[in-house]
């Protein structure tokens, strides 16, 4: 009760001030006290009446609510039906604060199962190079090359859930500059050499003459993941890397991509049949390209037939503000 009492304060201050006016001008007026009385009874009866009811509705609203924020689940539901317009004003904005925590809660359990779902596959991924290079060292006949190249496959792995996981934070630690792609592709192309020795591939990179405005690291990555996928499907010829026009275009001699899955390379895990076949692919690796592209302001694309697959990144992008 006292909290109701508190919370009415100046309606109680405003009549007695009123009872006092009214007091005043009834001795002014030289009223019959009867009359007054009669009067002022009434008013009483009234308000008392209003009291009561107001009291009531005020503890039942303060009852509800405290229900509402004991609950382990809170829902606007339960929310007791507003009285006037400041509390549909208040309980329209609880509403809204609700809607915006519900998606909050959705979107951040979206990325959790997302990146559980991810962290999934990487664990089955990483587990075949591991695998590999445990046989080789039981063996005891081997090359420090085919350990070199396990260990290398466990390094992109694991560069992979790192971007992934920074990917998935809602910031970004880009760094953009303008770059020689040249200078870029040679950067990257360096880490596969052994690969491409032990296949027996060849490696052609045209002058290309381009310059990009991106991120160093991760427009690296997006080179990076495009000739491993490039070195994994391709058993004879080789890679060429070469510009078209403002593209960068890497392209292999492998068994290609069939022309139902090329449209759907770059979603989330999917592998398509070639990838299926060879129990290569995880599906993330293209999928992080095309994210990655994106952010950056890129597009990458692909064309493949039986004669291998060529992968395009357009480098065009525009309003960017130089370091």
């Amino acid at each position: 009760m006292l909290g109701y009492i508190k919370s009415r304060i100046r309606i109680f201050v405003l009549w007695f001030m009123c009872c006092g006016v009214f007091a005043v001008v009834c001795t002014g007026y030289s009223l019959p006290i009867e009359a007054v009385l009669y009067t002022a009874g009434i008013s009483l009866l009234f308000s008392v009446g209003f009291v009561i009811v107001d009291a009531v509705r005020y503890t039942n609203q303060v009852r509800e609510l405290k229900k509402c924020a004991d609950e382990i689940t809170v829902s606007v539901e339960k929310l007791p039906a507003p009285y006037n317009m400041q509390e549909k004003l208040y309980s329209d904005m609880i509403q809204l604060l609700f809607a915006e925590k519900s998606r909050i809660e959705a979107e951040s359990a979206l990325k959790a199962a997302d990146l559980s779902d991810y962290y999934t596959i990487w664990a089955h991924q990483i587990k075949t190079p591991i695998a590999a290079a445990r046989l080789l060292l039981q063996s005891g006949e081997y090359d420090s090359e085919e350990i070199s190249e396990q260990i290398q496959k466990i390094e992109e792995y694991t560069e992979m859930a790192m971007c992934y996981a920074r990917l998935s934070s809602e910031s970004t630690d880009f760094v953009i500059r303008e770059y020689s792609v040249d200078e870029l592709v040679k950067k990257t192309i360096l880490k596969f050499s052994s690969m491409f020795l032990r296949k027996g591939l060849s490696l052609s990179i045209k002058p290309l003459g381009l310059t990009v405005v991106s991120d160093e690291k991760w427009f690296g990555f997006i080179i990076g993941q495009v000739i491993s996928n490039a070195l994994k499907y391709t058993n004879s010829g080789g890679v060429e890397i070469y510009a078209e026009g403002n593209s960068l275009c890497i392209k292999d001699t492998g068994i290609g991509i069939s022309p139902e899955d090329l449209p759907r390379i770059f979603e989330k895990g999917y592998t398509g049949l070639n990838g299926r076949i060879d129990n290569k692919a995880s599906g993330i690796g293209l999928y992080l390209c095309e994210k990655i592209c994106r952010k950056l302001g890129h597009r990458i694309s692909a064309e493949s037939s039986d004669n291998g697959t060529v992968i395009r990144i357009d480098l065009s992008r525009q309003n960017i503000a130089f370091e």
